[in-house]
């Protein structure tokens, strides 16, 4: 790093020239909305429970509060897939142990329905099956949830290791499990118009969608996975809203991540502004954490730009690190990715362990340094907006 004092001058007043009061991320709003993202009433914002399109409205009027305009004639770009879910009854007993779904088991996500019971053989030291009901039961260290869109002609139930005394020997199960074909899910895009560069674009882009709900019982309610970053993405809207950049700014609340990355995939293949024109993107994804830093996925990709987040960091002192990986498919950056778009995925690192699982809770969620983020990033596009194309 170049570490002439010049330079660290130029950073420190970029960041006085976006710190403001007015345009400070504040903690306090952060928890808030992470709070209302990730609140039981969203139902995990999944697929059952209308919990994805409570989810949608609320991000929705959250841009009609800000002035925040659509792109186009909605805010709404919608897309149909398949997923499969399990929204009755779910129970499970094993050698005569009522088990918690959640707490004790989860199902893979493309299980079948079942109801029935019947003894077990073991397979190995970790899975027994009864062939006669195709079902499955395994151990597993930490139970780690997801969606999927096809249903599988079997059902596994993951139990957590503890949760019984003895090897399986018998179970008793009840499983409805549904394959909901061409569900339609909701991208929610806004936008504010820069105030020289209005055909030039930045984005910042966070999906909404989660794992929703096991039965009735088990809400999975991703406060880290994303209300996390849902939150940052509002809030740096209502920021840039009241003070607007010279480029375009973008804002995309993804749904369908979970399932394998569907809506950004869509906004790729169905634009709603030139992919061309979007000078760089942003996403936020698992923002919660941060006392051990942050992550950039394609920091190696695009080397200016990441030096331009780390020089910046050093100059202020937000972040104990911002850290490099180099391109991976694992957040909604990637499609843009693909189609030549310059983007980052940033996430933090440390703090709670909890993923995919019922414990992310917004109440256990630190937010240790999801402000300081939020600062780093109206940082880097104030740096990129001032710059020539």
């Amino acid at each position: 790093m170049d570490k002439s004092p010049f330079k660290r001058l130029i950073y420190s007043l970029v960041f006085l020239l976006v710190s403001a009061p007015n345009l400070s991320a504040q903690v306090s709003t952060l928890r808030k909305l992470t709070d209302t993202i990730a609140s039981a009433y969203m139902g995990g914002r999944g697929y059952t429970d209308s919990g994805l399109q409570r989810a949608a409205a609320f991000i929705e009027q959250e841009w009609i509060s800000a002035g925040i305009i659509p792109v186009g004639k909605s805010y709404r770009q919608p897309f149909r897939h398949d997923v499969n879910v399990f929204n009755g009854d779910v129970s499970l007993t094993v050698n005569g142990v009522a088990l918690s779904p959640g707490k004790d088991f989860i199902v893979t996500p493309g299980s079948r329905s079942v109801k029935g019971s019947n003894a077990l053989q073991p397979l190995d030291s970790v899975r027994w099956m009864d062939p006669a009901n195709r079902v499955v039961v395994e151990l597993v260290d930490k139970l780690t949830w997801s969606v999927s869109k096809i249903q599988d002609d079997y059902t596994v139930f993951q139990l957590r290791k503890g949760s019984l005394s003895t090897p399986p020997a018998h179970y008793e199960a009840k499983l409805d499990a549904k394959r909901i074909k061409n569900f339609t899910s909701e991208n929610i895009i806004g936008m504010v118009k820069g105030t020289d560069m209005q055909d030039s674009f930045l984005v910042i882009s966070a999906h909404y969608d989660h794992l929703g709900k096991l039965g009735k019982d088990a809400v999975f309610r991703g406060a880290n996975d994303n209300a996390s970053g849902v939150a940052l993405m509002l809030h740096l809207a209502r920021q840039i809203a009241a003070k607007p950049l010279r480029y375009s700014v973008v804002f995309i609340a993804f749904a369908g991540e979970e399932a394998g990355l569907l809506g950004s995939e869509y906004f790729v293949q169905y634009p709603m502004v030139p992919l061309k024109k979007v000078r760089f993107l942003v996403n936020l994804d698992l923002l919660g954490t941060g006392d051990e830093g942050i992550m950039v996925v394609n920091a190696t990709e695009f080397p200016k730009e990441w030096k331009i987040l780390d020089d910046m960091n050093k100059a202020n002192g937000w972040l104990p690190q911002v850290g490099q990986r180099g391109k991976a498919a694992n957040s909604d950056h990637y499609w843009f990715t693909e189609a030549g778009v310059p983007a980052f995925f940033i996430y933090t690192l440390g703090g709670i362990k909890a993923y995919h699982d019922i414990y992310d809770l917004p109440e256990t969620l630190p937010l240790t340094k999801t402000d300081e983020v939020g600062k780093l990033i109206m940082g880097f596009f104030k740096s990129i907006s001032e710059r020539s194309e």
